[in-house]
């Protein structure tokens, strides 16, 4: 599948204008990015959160640059037959990563369908 960086950040865009506005306003120091390859050694990898999830952060934190949610075009696309598809693992992806900012683990994620 192919797909222009523009169109696929306006996907995710999407993705982000789809989350209910008031999980959205829980979000605290945090950004969404997208790159077009994920780290070396992991060519499969569709997205990752780094930083401090909210409830790990504690009475000293602040002062620390934004949590990062990044979402990786290549592999997404090499997945996907077609826009459709796309739409779809982009929304599952951006909402398994903001479950990460909000603390939910890897195997909650999996048993509620975002894995």
């Amino acid at each position: 599948m192919e797909m222009t960086r523009a169109r696929f950040e306006e996907l995710v865009a999407e993705a982000l204008d789809n989350v209910p506005a008031d999980l959205l306003g829980l979000m605290n120091n945090v950004v969404v990015l997208v790159e077009d390859r994920p780290p070396p050694g992991e060519p499969d990898l569709l997205g990752i959160y780094e930083g401090h999830a909210l409830p790990d952060r504690g009475w000293d934190y602040g002062g620390v640059l934004p949590d990062r949610i990044t979402i990786y075009r290549l592999p997404t696309l090499a997945m996907c037959q077609d826009e459709e598809e796309v739409i779809e693992e982009v929304t599952i992806t951006v909402v398994h990563e903001i479950a990460h900012h909000f603390g939910i683990d890897d195997a909650r994620l999996h048993e509620l369908g975002w894995g």
